[in-house]
This record gives C-alpha cells, structure tokens and sequence, in this order.
C-alpha cells in the first residue's frame, strides 16, 4: 500500500480546526467554499472552522452555502473579538452563534501579546488595507472585564466554542475560569508555543480547565514558511496526550500549502516517528466532532 494511500485512510473525514480561508483583508489562496470542496474532493473533510481576524466569517458561510450544496464538507463560522468587529461587542458574537456559527475567539491580532510579538516581526502577512489593531483589554487588576460575561453566557447558552485567541497565558487562565464559572463548556487554546507563549506545564492547566490544545499544520510543514520540526509537535503530543489534542491548519494564506496536502506530509511524519494511527485519528477526526458537536 503506498504511503499517499495509508495516510489518506488515517485523514478520511478529519475536521480542519483553522483555516485561514477568504474573504478576508489578507491575501488568500481561496475562499471558504474552495477550502471545503478540495477537502471533499481529496479527503472527505467533514468540516473547517473559516477563522478571520477581522471579521464574523458565519456571514461569509451564509453567502457561499450554494457553492456548497452539492458536497457534504460542513464550513463552520466564527468571530473574533478584535478591534475591527468592535472589541468585546456582545452583538458581534450574538450575530454569529445566532446565524449557526459555533466559534468565538478572544482577541487575536488585538491582544496585546499579538501586538507585542508583531512589533518583533515574526512574519504575519501585510492587510491588502491600511486596518489599526487597537488594543483590546480582556483583563483588569486580575479580574475579567464586565464587557466579557454577558458574551459568556451567550456562548454557553448556544453551547459554542471559546478560543483563547492569543492572549497572554495568565489572561487565557482567568478568562477560561470566569467562562467556565458562566456555563462554557467548551474551550480551545491554538498554537501555545507561537505568540502565547505557554509551555507544556500551563497548557496541562487549561486541559483541567475542560481545553483541548491545538496546534497547526503551518508551522510544521516542510513546505510552508515556518519548518519547525516535526518532533517538536510529537513531543507535545506524547506529554499532553492525543486526547488533548487538535490539529489546525492554519492556512489559506495566498502562496502557502493548502490544507489538505499539509496535513498529508505532517500526519505521515508523525506516523513515521512512531504516533499511533489511533492516535492521528482521534486528533484530526474524533477529538473536533465531539468538540463541534458533529454527529457522523
């Protein structure tokens, strides 16, 4: 059996986190409805989460459903809560979760961790317009602001998905409690190791806190732009546990690899170093169905 053939059994049917698909203010390679029916069309993806920094990709989701009527690939809107949908804007979120988005991220490019690590240069891609990343302050003197619990207990109300967006570790800790003490039930923390900067210890912490810790395709595939190595992603996964564990894409950008072939060469790498196909099924395929909800 060839190897393009034993890692597409393991991938049939995953469900990609992250992807970074258009429209969006960045250049991308394509948008949600493209993502979704390459994912069909050579994986069955059963479904994407369309992430944008600037905007409620649930409007977008709505706008593209008739590209997608004739494939079962689900696209999964979300928002996050940055300066260009108005901060931590209760309407934003009562907007998406109402019209079946099932994603809600903290401040992403608005934190001040992302502004701090933009400022170093880490290479996040150019806005195609001239957009202002105010900083938007999630907790004061230790405590969560006001303006976060009402949308709280909307995203516990429609049972969504609260992303840590990348804010510093203590900030996703406190803001993770005060959810949790409001109904949610149900927490994701992206890429701990790039802007967050939380280490193997605090994000043993979120999973007590009910979090499953994703990390992405982006950063670890030879053919993208970050080429970290591979044995770093095993290594988390070996300490936090494949049950813990999410895979995202976090592509879409114009010029990179389309998801599907990325999870192709970092999932067969992981299997060449010794991760268990059980173990890459669970992460790509049962961990964000039971996380989004997914029923087949």
């Amino acid at each position: 059996m060839s190897t393009t053939i034993a890692i597409d059994q393991v991938l049939d049917g995953l469900v990609d986190m992250h992807c970074h698909s258009g429209p969006s203010p960045m250049p991308r390679e394509f948008d949600h409805a493209g993502g979704a029916r390459d994912g069909w069309d050579r994986l069955h993806m059963r479904a994407l989460v369309a992430k944008c920094h600037h905007h409620n990709t649930q409007m977008d989701v709505l706008s593209q459903k008739a590209l997608l009527a004739d494939i079962p690939t689900e696209v999964i809107g979300a928002v996050a809560l940055n300066s260009t949908v108005g901060g931590l804007n209760l309407a934003q979120v009562q907007l998406c979760l109402g019209l079946g988005g099932r994603v809600v991220y903290l401040p992403t490019v608005s934190s001040g961790r992302h502004i701090d690590c933009h400022a170093e240069n880490l290479g996040f891609p150019t806005p195609t317009v001239k957009l202002t990343a105010e900083r938007i302050e999630v907790v004061r003197d230790g405590e969560v602001v006001p303006e976060l619990l009402p949308i709280f207990d909307l995203i516990a109300e429609h049972d969504a998905v609260l992303n840590g967006g990348h804010l510093h570790p203590e900030d996703i800790t406190a803001c993770f409690a005060a959810a949790r003490e409001r109904g949610v039930r149900r927490f994701v923390v992206s890429h701990p190791d790039f802007v967050i900067g939380a280490d193997p210890k605090q994000c043993l912490s979120y999973i007590e806190q009910g979090a499953l810790i994703e990390h992405e395709l982006h950063m670890y595939d030879p053919a993208a732009t970050m080429r970290w190595p591979i044995e770093q992603l095993l290594e988390w996964i070996s300490v936090l546990g494949p049950e813990n564990t999410l895979i995202g894409s976090d592509l879409g950008q114009a010029g990179f690899p389309r998801p599907v072939d990325a999870f192709r060469r970092v999932g067969a790498a992981l299997l060449d170093l010794g991760l268990a196909e059980k173990d890459l099924r669970r992460i790509v395929h049962d961990n964000p169905r039971e996380l989004l909800s997914l029923t087949d």
